[in-house]
């Protein structure tokens, strides 16, 4: 399930609907937007950040970084 969450995010990055430096929900909202649990959501912002997606910032958020080239 959290690999069709970071797929969604994903195809949203690749398709402008999330710019560079735009601000993911926090885990609780991103499961709701997405009807999973957080910690679902959670697993998939980890799977974000391996594909180079995102980057997580401590107390501050997760940011897109921009698709791979």
């Amino acid at each position: 399930m959290y690999v069709r969450v970071a797929d969604a995010v994903e195809a949203d990055i690749r398709a402008g609907r999330l710019p560079v430096g735009a601000r993911l929900p926090n885990e609780r909202d991103m499961g709701a937007q997405y009807g999973v649990a957080p910690g679902t959501a959670r697993r998939a912002v980890k799977e974000l950040r391996e594909r180079g997606l995102v980057k997580t910032l401590p107390n501050k958020g997760t940011f897109v970084v921009g698709p791979p080239a």
